[in-house]
């Protein structure tokens, strides 16, 4: 399973870098707080639900959670689905969240 780190993710967003972010938490948690991410929840991409990700078959995609298990899941799943370059944020919104909000 191919990670990002928080750090890179930062630099990568602050650059203006155009990044295909996904994230798996669910409603009640994005709305909570977010990064941007498009909202896709675990149990969605175990049932195969990503029709609004297929389009990011051949890209990069971002995926994140509250600590990195979920999205770790979900990369798993994805690249089983032929998604070619899904990459899990390590430590995800708690590691995010801790580094960089005040």
């Amino acid at each position: 399973m191919d990670t990002i780190s928080i750090e890179e993710l930062h630099q990568r967003m602050d650059a203006g870098e155009k990044l295909n972010l996904v994230d798996v938490r669910e409603p009640s948690e994005n709305a909570e707080f977010n990064i941007g991410g498009v909202l896709c929840p675990l149990g969605r991409i175990l049932s195969m639900d990503t029709e609004e990700l297929d389009a990011m078959k051949d890209q990069e995609v971002i995926l994140y959670c509250r600590s990195g298990n979920r999205s770790g899941q979900a990369t798993l799943m994805l690249e089983t689905m032929g998604f070619k370059k899904v990459r899990n944020l390590t430590g995800g919104m708690l590691a995010w969240r801790e580094k960089y909000t005040d």
